[in-house]
């Protein structure tokens, strides 16, 4: 009687293998490993469409989340004054259109940590972050630092005396500078195998972070407010009776309008001229007789009402 002998290759087969190249024996080469094809159910190749490029995969789940976020952004930029529900906050509460800058941040976020895994070099990557965040600010100075004086105004220009320095726009860059840079120099390298490992590689972003939260937070209860004065237009000199308008203040830890530490360092730092004239606060009951909504100043409303307050400051 004879007897088959039935040998089997232990060597495996690849889960994703580019199918229109045949391998010897089902081994992924270098050149391979960077090419993922998508197989069709019968096991043949849809053509060249179907290869995909390492380098150029997206993350889909965050491409929708961003636009969704630009969508919810036109949503409440053009229905918000119609339905002030959906539109800012005037001080204290959160609406849905406060959530719009923090998701575009969530996002940058999200890109930043998965692109600077790759990174090869700390040098080279810092330096490509800081350029980007140059160019990100310049283009949200040149887009909110007044040059552009309206959709109805065809005229063009800035007065470098009363230029807005800071913006949305200005706010992310610092934003993705200070998270890309801790992201780069702040991560240890060594490899999450457990929840011990995933603390060692974290730790210190994480405790850089809490310094960033303690230092802000110290700020904003701690910081001593002096009485302050301001310039108000002329064609309210009627109502209040003197163009230049002193705001009683001498508090610490206030989160109102006139008195919080946030404006305080702002118009010591940046200037009177430089913030926002025309902030949310003025949609308030203080100072609005349509509020939530922007309207007249009610008769007696406080002299801060007219005060500049910037939403993107430097705190």
């Amino acid at each position: 009687m004879s007897t088959i002998v039935e040998v089997r290759d232990e060597r495996r087969e690849p889960l994703l293998h580019n199918s229109s190249v045949p391998l010897p024996h089902g081994e992924l080469t270098d050149e391979n490993e960077a090419e993922i094809v998508s197989s069709s159910p019968s096991g043949a190749s849809d053509g060249p469409e179907s290869s995909l490029k390492g380098s150029n995969q997206r993350l889909v789940s965050l491409d929708v989340f961003r636009g969704l976020t630009v969508a919810l952004m036109i949503l409440v930029d053009d229905a918000g004054g119609a339905f002030p529900s959906i539109n800012h906050s005037p001080w204290f509460g959160v609406t849905i259109a406060d959530f719009v800058m923090p998701f575009f941040l969530f996002g940058v976020g999200v890109s930043i940590s998965l692109v600077l895994k790759k990174a090869s070099s700390k040098l080279m990557a810092t330096k490509k972050v800081v350029l980007r965040a140059i160019k990100l600010f310049l283009l949200g100075l040149l887009l909110q630092g007044g040059y552009f004086h309206g959709c109805n105004n065809l005229t063009y220009g800035v007065d470098v005396d009363k230029i807005r320095w800071l913006g949305v726009l200005q706010r992310i860059s610092v934003g993705y500078l200070l998270t890309s840079v801790s992201e780069i120099w702040l991560v240890n390298n060594i490899v999450v195998d457990s929840a011990a490992a995933f603390v060692r590689k974290y730790y210190v972003q994480w405790i850089f972070a809490l310094l960033l939260l303690t230092f802000y937070m110290c700020l904003l209860y701690g910081l001593y407010v002096p009485n302050w004065e301001f310039q108000s237009p002329s064609m309210n000199v009627s109502v209040y009776g003197s163009n230049t308008q002193i705001v009683r203040c001498g508090v610490r830890g206030s989160l109102e309008p006139p008195c919080n530490a946030i404006g305080y360092i702002d118009r010591y730092f940046l200037g009177e001229q430089h913030l926002y004239q025309r902030p949310v606060y003025r949609r308030t009951k203080e100072c609005s007789v349509n509020s939530p909504d922007y309207g007249a100043l009610p008769l007696d409303s406080p002299v801060w009402c007219l005060a500049p307050f910037d939403p993107e400051g430097i705190l």
